[in-house]
């Protein structure tokens, strides 16, 4: 008897739901304001220089600084994880941010707000639902990107750094210098986010760090020195392993591997007020059943068919990491919509943050969601609204969203407009790390 072809069970595709609707550029744009944006490698091997921005002058590897001083205002942040493969050392990898001061006066470096968080034990990744309302008294979060993106929301600063850093003249200072630890946790791995706005009265180079815990005699860790550092920057290389190498930016893009960003890229916050167009003063909400949605951390490949690309310019960069600082990863989203009701009826609209199917030009004529989404998370993090609801009273929510790629989610806020009437809505966030853009905000009418 020939037996039989064996017969392979397929996997039926995930059936695409598309809404018909319009998606606009946002206006205005980024910022000039620098970050300082260490990325690279995500995951730490081999310790090293993370991301120098001191000159390579007097330096034994010089191509791992990049000669970019910051003056005035920029922040910094950081996002960095660390595995330890040898079981028999299971010691903490230590991070460390530290600021030179190159000229001939003493220089004051303020911490406006900041926040820095690791993984275990300050916020794991638990498992949270779509959406999950919170006080600013009683945070809610999953993963550190998160917590440290709802610190920032609420302009706050951990008591982990000073107000401010007083950095004489020549000399250098440390701005942070903590543990990644692994030994409790199994599998023996961690992760830290840092998120920091500062101001400087006079220039300043810097210089994101990785080597291992200090020991003593009774096997107590402990955190490395200044001098300790500053041998360091002096005398190694970037950090391992390097992460994938980035592909070319080019008009025709196939397989496109984005990179991790290791460098200065220009651009800390995105403000702007949506209206109908550059010369009007409100936004006209959608015909009934219609929808309008505006692009958050577009990026090269993923425009949303919106021609627009938020992704922040690199300054400087090493040559083996992304060409820009897709993601927007810490940037500040600060968005008003002057919502206008032009009809002579009552009008429903929902105010929403979603993940439609990442697409550059869009194949349909609308965005596209998935019936069942895979179960892959595609946003993690806090988003604030604030608005005047339906009684005219003024409304604060903060709320936590997990979305997954492609999945249809519930509002933000619901509201009722009279005929006529203007009403003003503010939608802010930081783009948390750990997440994968694009989103969108859509203003729908029910």
């Amino acid at each position: 008897m020939i037996p039989l072809p064996l017969l392979i069970a397929q996997t039926p595709p995930p059936v695409q739901i598309v809404r018909p609707q319009e998606v606009r550029p946002l206006p205005a744009q980024l910022d000039t304001i620098p970050v300082f944006n260490s990325n690279s490698p995500e995951l730490i091997g081999e310790p090293g220089i993370l991301l120098s921005t001191f000159p390579p002058e007097g330096m034994e590897q010089p191509e791992a600084h990049l000669n970019f001083a910051f003056d005035g205002r920029f922040d910094v942040f950081a996002h960095h994880v660390y595995r330890a493969d040898d079981p028999d050392d299971l010691s903490a990898m230590y991070v460390a941010i530290l600021v030179h001061n190159p000229g001939v006066d003493t220089v004051t470096l303020k911490v406006l707000a900041g926040a820095s968080y690791l993984s275990q034990p300050d916020a794991p990744f638990i498992t949270l639902p779509s959406a999950v309302p919170f006080s600013p008294s009683d945070p809610v979060f999953a993963g550190p990107g998160s917590r440290a993106m709802g610190d920032l929301i609420q302009n706050r600063r951990q008591d982990l750094f000073p107000s401010q850093l007083v950095v004489p003249p020549g000399a250098s200072a440390l701005l942070m210098n903590v543990p990644i630890p692994v030994a409790e946790f199994d599998p023996p791995i961690n992760g830290r986010s840092t998120l920091l706005e500062l101001d400087s009265d006079g220039p300043v180079y810097l210089a994101s760090l990785a080597q291992s815990a200090n020991a003593d005699g009774n096997e107590n860790e402990f955190a490395p020195s200044l001098t300790q550092w500053e041998r360091l920057l002096k005398t190694s290389g970037v950090a391992g392993p390097r992460d994938r190498t980035p592909t070319p930016i080019t008009d025709n893009p196939e397989q496109i591997i984005y990179g991790r960003v290791a460098g200065v890229a220009q651009g800390s916050s995105w403000t702007t007020t949506v209206t109908d167009h550059d010369d009007a003063e409100i936004l006209t909400i959608p015909a009934s059943g219609s929808a309008i949605s505006y692009g958050i951390s577009t990026l090269y490949a993923g425009q949303m068919g919106t021609g627009q690309n938020q992704s922040a310019e690199m300054l400087v960069r090493y040559d083996d990491t992304a060409y820009q600082a897709h993601g927007n990863y810490g940037i500040e989203y600060n968005l008003a919509f002057p919502l206008h009701n032009a009809t002579d009826s009552p009008q429903t609209i929902t105010v929403a943050l979603e993940t439609p199917i990442k697409e550059d030009t869009l194949s349909a004529a609308g965005l596209q969601f998935f019936e069942t989404p895979p179960n892959r998370t595609f946003f993690r993090g806090p988003v604030q609204i604030r608005y005047r609801d339906d009684l005219g009273l003024p409304r604060i929510r903060n709320i936590h969203l997990v979305q997954l790629r492609g999945q249809q989610v519930d509002p933000l806020t619901t509201l009722t407009l009279a005929p006529q009437e203007h009403r003003r809505v503010d939608v802010i966030l930081r783009y948390p790390p750990d997440s994968t853009p694009p989103q969108v905000i859509t203003i729908q009418t029910q």
